[in-house]
């Protein structure tokens, strides 16, 4: 049981801390900068990384635009589908799997606060939308290479979902670990799931069990 809340309060505590560090950053860009246009950004690398406010009505790197209560309500859901999985005894067990869907959700939490309409922006122009709710996404990160490429303005959110998605391409990718032979006891042994030690079937057998019953 001890386990049990061990696992769900890192994967809440890294859930939670992604999302509040992109809230945090896009309420600080957006206080400083204003809306989009308002006021030139910040160049923290002449000609490849700038800081400027942009508003997105789409899904990831501006796709979609236009559907973005489509995109809060498929949100919804998949933070239902990422609970169910880490409910389940397999998932709180292999940490980096935990790691890489507490960064999803944490970047599901980011855009999916904005996409409500909780940032309380306005939109100021054009004269037609004046003074009506913003219903976007609040992005400020801009990468380029110029003659090369032009990024999609995006957030700490959207950098979470990447690299979570990233992760989890990478544990899917990974080798299944089989029984080895102990040279000394002439037993096979499993590789562990975690630090890579030999553990004997009876012990992985005993573990099972007893995940069972968390």
């Amino acid at each position: 049981m001890v386990s049990q809340r061990r696992t769900w309060l890192v994967f809440m505590l890294l859930a939670l801390g992604a999302a509040a560090l992109d809230l945090i950053t896009k309420q600080w860009l957006f206080s400083a900068l204003g809306m989009p246009g308002k006021h030139p950004g910040i160049v923290v690398v002449p000609g490849i990384l700038s800081l400027e406010t942009n508003l997105n009505e789409g899904a990831l790197f501006g796709i979609g635009q236009g559907f973005g209560m489509v995109f809060a309500a498929i949100s919804v859901v998949a933070i239902g589908g990422i609970v169910t999985m880490v409910s389940r005894p397999a998932t709180r067990g292999d940490p980096r799997l935990l790691g890489a869907l507490g960064l999803i959700t944490g970047g599901i939490i980011g855009n999916l606060y904005d996409r409500l309409g909780l940032a309380g922006l306005s939109w100021e122009e054009p004269a037609s939308r004046a003074g009506t709710p913003v219903i976007a996404v609040r992005d400020w990160i801009h990468f380029r290479l110029d003659g090369v490429i032009d990024w999609p303005v995006f957030n700490l959110a959207d950098a979470w979902l990447v690299i979570g998605a990233t992760g989890l391409i990478a544990i899917s990718l990974r080798p299944a670990r089989g029984p080895r032979l102990d040279p000394t006891t002439d037993e096979k042994r499993s590789e562990g799931p975690e630090d890579g030690r030999a553990v004997p079937e009876a012990t992985r057998a005993s573990a099972a069990t007893a995940g069972g019953t968390q």
